[in-house]
């Protein structure tokens, strides 16, 4: 079975400084046909105007991913990490039994766009974790890159969640197929440009929920860049 979510249905915030577009109930926005799919529990695409951003505040229990379409986007936390996230770079931080961290876009003139990713964790009360690395466009090109695991197998981020996450780039006659475990669920996200997911054609901002299926096929993709996710069905212990 799959299930279309299209971009315009998603919750939206604009706070000026800040547009977010929530996959799922995030904030003020409430749905509850799309509190979470499985331990996926926050797809968020914000845009952080030039030389804003939030403020410091915590974070408990959850392995959250930032990737950066375009712009860049300043880290700071309670465990001593400061950094820049570029585009094509995967941040994951693992807030465990507690975190403070702030976000920022210290450019004057340039907005930055990004996916704000919550995974629920295997556990509770692990202790706090950083991590983030590049992934080239050449790595994604054609095909679905692993960029974050349990096992961090492949180079990928390693996350304490039982979910894989996958990057790809796709244009014209470039295609890709992933294998699924039935008993899983898989979430296709259109980070931009446009795709057939399954025969089913999805644009920027798009998703795919997958229940029971024994493939994935990625196909006539036009400027795309897509996110998948292999997760299990239950959430955090």
């Amino acid at each position: 079975m799959i299930t279309l979510r299209k971009s315009a249905d998603r919750g939206h915030a604009d706070h000026g400084w800040l547009e977010s577009f929530h996959s799922f109930s995030f904030a003020d926005y409430r749905d509850e046909q799309h509190m979470s799919w499985g331990n996926l529990r926050v797809v968020n695409e914000d845009r952080i105007a030039p030389g804003t951003g939030f403020g410091t505040h915590g974070h408990r229990d959850m392995e959250i991913i930032s990737y950066v379409l375009e712009g860049a986007l300043g880290h700071k936390d309670s465990i001593g990490n400061g950094a820049s996230i570029l585009p094509g770079e995967v941040q994951r931080m693992s807030a465990g039994r507690g975190i403070q961290h702030s976000e920022f876009n210290h450019a004057a003139d340039e907005t930055t766009h990004f996916l704000q990713i919550w995974l629920l964790p295997e556990a509770r009360g692990i202790e706090p974790g950083y991590e983030q690395k590049q992934f080239s466009a050449e790595e994604k090109r054609g095909t679905l890159k692993l960029v974050a695991s349990p096992d961090a197998r492949h180079g990928a981020v390693k996350l304490n969640a039982d979910a894989a996450m996958y990057v790809g780039l796709f244009d014209g006659a470039e295609q890709a197929e992933l294998t699924l475990d039935a008993r899983r669920l898989a979430y296709v996200h259109v980070a931009r440009g446009a795709v057939e997911v399954n025969g089913r054609a999805l644009a920027a901002g798009d998703a795919a929920k997958l229940d029971g299926e024994a493939r994935l096929t990625l196909s006539n993709g036009v400027d795309a860049e897509v996110i998948v996710f292999d997760l299990a069905r239950t959430a955090v212990r």
